[in-house]
């Protein structure tokens, strides 16, 4: 099914592959696509019971994205610019704050805002060739629709300054070394392998999996204190679910369990 700029593909086991169908234009991000994500993951998908995980990558296996779309931008004026940086960040905030997992698969280049699309995603499957970078400082601007934020977290402070502050572009086998991508696969894989981790986490209990999310998100955004009182409200809650007790009945009738999502 088509979104606008996205393109979206029922799995199994409630997963849904998106793809940003921009490849004439490598997957540019611009003010369409920026409408239409915040549709996407702030409500079509939001709203639905049956969206177990995601799977985010870009159409065509030259980028993944390349970032916001330069020729759009050019001869903007002032208050055009800040309106439509306005809208880029909220709607890769719904990213961040999608309540279910959402893996990147990355092919080709991720640059810029495209990196920082990647970034907003719970972790990160990569082809072997992909690049990433955040060069938006040779722009005579800086990352920002969260690379200064998350980068660190992925990277280490020291070494995500040193990739903004540069602009450098790194490689597949760098990131994953650094602890910014979690597996690589050859290109023609590489989408097939997150949806098959999609899968696995689509398995499991389903409050659980939001739960488990929102503790280890929020938890790490308010403090170790803090994160640990979540941890216990969330596992509290999980406790009293009848997909707790259907978890046990099922683990010692040695069967597959049935959630309920209550």
């Amino acid at each position: 099914m088509s979104a606008g700029r996205f393109r979206t593909e029922e799995r199994a086991d409630g997963v849904v592959l998106v793809t940003l169908d921009r490849a004439e234009a490598m997957n540019a991000f611009d003010t369409r696509a920026a409408e239409d994500m915040l549709a996407l993951f702030g409500q079509e998908l939001r709203r639905r019971d049956d969206v177990r995980a995601v799977v985010l990558t870009g159409a065509g296996e030259r980028a993944f994205s390349v970032g916001a779309d330069l020729k759009e931008r050019r001869g903007m004026d002032d208050d055009v610019w800040r309106r439509q940086h306005a809208l880029f960040r909220d709607a890769f905030a719904t990213l961040w704050r999608f309540p279910w997992p959402v893996i990147a698969a990355v092919r080709g280049y991720a640059l810029g805002g495209g990196c920082e699309l990647a970034l907003g995603c719970d972790f990160i499957y990569a082809a072997e060739g992909a690049i990433f970078g955040l060069p938006e400082i040779k722009l005579g601007i800086m990352p920002g629709a969260g690379g200064t934020q998350l980068l660190p977290r992925a990277v280490g402070a020291r070494r995500a300054r040193e990739l903004v502050l540069t602009g450098a572009r790194f490689g597949a086998a760098e990131a994953r070394e650094w602890g910014l991508v979690n597996h690589i696969a050859p290109a023609a894989e590489v989408v097939d392998a997150a949806l098959e981790a999609a899968s696995r986490i689509a398995r499991n209990a389903p409050l659980s999996i939001q739960g488990a999310k929102r503790a280890m998100v929020h938890g790490a955004e308010a403090g170790l204190e803090a994160g640990l009182a979540l941890e216990v409200s969330i596992h509290q809650r999980l406790s009293a679910s009848a997909d707790r007790r259907e978890g046990v009945d099922a683990f010692n009738e040695k069967r597959k369990p049935e959630w309920r999502f209550r």
